[in-house]
Formats: structure tokens, sequence, C-alpha cells
């Protein structure tokens, strides 16, 4: 029977996308981690994670696995921070940082919960889309979506967010389809500024294989939700995270376009100063955030 630590071992083998990376999020050693593997698979009699020199992705019955996996643990964490938030009353204030969209949409929600399980909480929640300083801010969990390099702080990865590119039915209509990326220089797409090389974007084909295509059109703004409007109003091709794009999706209004090719997913990250001594309260916050977000399509 497989312990709980090589499912944790897979699970964190399946989201880093390699050995190595487990092994550092985990802070077990490569070995450990590749024993893990190696005892899983072999209890379970099959392959679930393909190896290469230098990559690991997940065979077909890997996949089918992961998708059971994850949500058992999930329920598991969840399950283990319901004990112990009987086990002691949370008062205080927790102060939370996060991106000006996807705060409203997850983050808040779940702030929200949490409270309504702790009476005697309070919450400060802070938006915006430049990284802010918690020394500075005060922010005793800061949420972002893509890497921080900050030495000064701890990361616990919450989820990967999905990137897609997509398009208007109408403009889909009248202008047709991209096979490839390199189709999209007869597109007109439409640009998010103020990121490093705005006009290139990036594409990983289901081989695993990168692709890189130089991009332009007649509309780009500095703020997501004024490209994710450009691109339903029909002017071109656009980049968002799925979660930005479901509910248009559901509705008919876009599709994604090039899914053969899609963008590699950001992590979604729970930021903290590494100097700073962790309330129980924002432990756990951060234990609930995790295994909510662990089930969603992000």
């Amino acid at each position: 029977m497989q312990s709980l630590r090589e499912l944790e071992t897979f699970v964190a083998i399946a989201e880093e996308g390699s050995l190595t990376g487990a092994a550092r999020r985990l802070g077990r050693s490569l070995q450990a981690v590749s024993r893990g593997l190696q005892t899983l698979e072999g209890e379970m009699g099959a392959t679930l994670v393909l190896r290469t020199t230098r990559t690991s992705r997940l065979s077909a019955a890997g996949e089918r696995f992961y998708a059971r996996v994850k949500v058992i643990l999930a329920d598991l964490e969840i399950a283990q921070t319901e004990l112990a938030e009987d086990a002691q009353r949370l008062t205080g204030r927790l102060r939370v940082n996060a991106p000006t969209l996807f705060g409203p949409h997850f983050v808040v929600p779940l702030v929200s919960e949490f409270l309504q399980r702790h009476p005697d909480l309070h919450a400060s929640v802070t938006l915006d889309d430049e990284f802010s300083d918690p020394a500075a801010s005060g922010a005793d969990l800061t949420v972002r979506i893509g890497a921080t390099p900050d030495s000064r702080l701890v990361a616990r990865k919450l989820a990967d967010v999905r990137r897609v590119a997509f398009a208007s039915v109408s403009y889909l209509a009248a202008h047709g389809y991209p096979q490839t990326p390199d189709e999209l220089i007869s597109h007109p797409c439409i640009v998010r500024t103020g990121v490093p090389n705005p006009n290139r974007w990036q594409f990983t084909a289901r081989t695993g294989e990168a692709v890189s295509v130089n991009v332009a059109g007649r509309f780009e703004s500095d703020q997501v939700a004024a490209v994710n409007a450009a691109v339903l109003g029909g002017l071109g091709i656009g980049l968002a995270a799925f979660w930005q794009i479901r509910g248009a999706l559901e509705a008919g209004r876009v599709n994604i376009v090039l899914p053969e090719f899609e963008p590699a997913p950001l992590p979604l990250f729970a930021l903290w100063l590494r100097t700073r001594k962790m309330p129980a309260r924002t432990r756990l916050l951060i234990d609930f955030m995790a295994a909510r977000l662990a089930g969603e399509k992000l």
C-alpha cells in the first residue's frame, strides 16, 4: 500500500515538472524523491512519470492517477487544517496582498470563508498589480502569479495558472483560426505592455518544444482587463489566464486558439518574509488556501 509520503512525492513531481524541483519543494534529497517514485510505480504496477536526462512528464496513466490523488491530498489537507483550527482560537488581524483581478475572484472569497470559521479574526486585503515589499507594507501574506525573485521571502506554491491564446467568436468567423504560432504574424494581436518582451509570445508544443513568435496589432494596454475586453470586442487574438476567460468561453463568446501550443503555465505563490515569525492564523490561512485552490481550474 502506497504511503502518504510517496503520494506527496508523486504530486510534487507532477506539479514541478521534474524530480529536482520536487526535491527542492519537499526539502528532500533527489535520491529520496527518486526512490519514492520507484517504490510507488512498483506498487502500482505502472509507469507514472516518463523521465529523460532533462525533463520529467506524466504518462497517460500518471495523468489519470494525478487527477485523483491531488483531490484526495487536498481533502486530507483541509481535514488537517480543520483539526488545527479546532485546537486553537485564532485572533488578531490578517494582512493580505493580492493581484487586482485575481484577488476578488479567488483570494477574497477564501479569506472571507476563513473569517467565517474564526469569528475573532479580522482581515485587511490590499489589491495591486505591482509587487509590494512585505517589509514595507506589513503584509503577513502576499499572493502573486509568476516568480518573485526576492531571497528574503519564503514561497509556497499554491497552484498552476493555465494560460491560453483566445479570440472572440466573431473575429474567428471573419479571419479564421491560426494553426501554428507562426501564423499569428498575419493576425492582429492584443498586446499587454508593461511586462518583459510584450511582443514576443512564448508557446510550448505538446512535444515539449518551445516556440516563440513576434506579434503586433492595433491595440495594446498595460491593464489585463483592457486587453481581455479588446479581444472580446473582436480586435484580434490575445493571451490570458484561463480563469479570466472561463465565463466568456462557457457563454460561447470566445474560443481558445492554438490548443496544441499553449504558453507554459505560471506558478501561483503564497509569499511571506523569511525573517518574520509566522503567526498560527497566517500559517493556517495558507494551508486553507492551498487545499481549496488545488481543485480550482485556474
